[in-house]
C-alpha cells in the first residue's frame, strides 16, 4: 500500500478537494494549502462557496462544474462516508483523467471504492495526504 500511495503522490498533478472549507482553521483548508505548497494544483469544490476564490482558484459547486480543460486526476474527499457514493459517481461521470479517489481520515465506503476500482481508478481510504506526503516523499 505504501508503494501505491507513493506512486499516487508522485503522479498526481491536479487535485479536486471536495468539501473544502474557507475557514483557515479547518483540516480541509489546511490540507489543500499544504498540497498546493507541494506543487499540486488544488481545485476547491464546495456548493456553498461556488464562484468565490479560494487559495487562488475558483471554487466549483461540484465535480461536474469543473471545466474540461482542468484535468483533475485525483479527488480528495472531505465529506462524511455516506456522501462518498455521490462524489464517486460524479467523479467517474465528469473527470475523464481521474486516476485516484482519496478519502480522508475517518472516511470509508467500500461499495463506492469497488465501483471506482472497477473503472480502473485507484482508491485510498481513511488516510491523509498531508500525513503521507512527508513520510513517503521526503523520507
Amino acid at each position: 500500500m505504501q508503494d501505491e500511495i507513493r506512486d499516487i503522490l508522485r503522479e498526481a498533478k491536479v487535485i479536486a478537494v471536495v468539501g473544502i472549507s474557507h475557514k483557515t482553521d479547518r483540516p480541509s483548508y489546511d490540507v489543500a494549502r499544504y498540497l498546493q505548497s507541494k506543487g499540486y494544483r488544488v481545485i476547491p469544490v464546495n456548493p456553498g462557496l461556488a464562484g468565490q476564490a479560494l487559495l487562488g482558484e475558483t471554487v466549483y459547486a461540484d465535480l461536474g462544474a469543473i471545466p474540461d480543460e482542468i484535468e483533475v486526476d485525483m479527488v480528495d474527499v472531505f465529506r462524511r462516508s455516506e456522501a462518498v457514493p455521490e462524489v464517486v459517481e460524479d467523479a467517474l461521470a465528469h473527470l475523464p483523467k481521474l486516476r485516484t479517489i482519496w478519502m480522508q481520515l475517518g472516511v470509508t465506503h467500500e461499495e463506492a471504492a469497488e465501483k471506482a476500482r472497477a473503472k480502473g481508478v485507484r482508491v485510498v481510504m481513511n488516510r491523509c495526504p498531508k500525513i503521507d506526503y512527508p513520510r513517503l516523499m521526503m523520507g
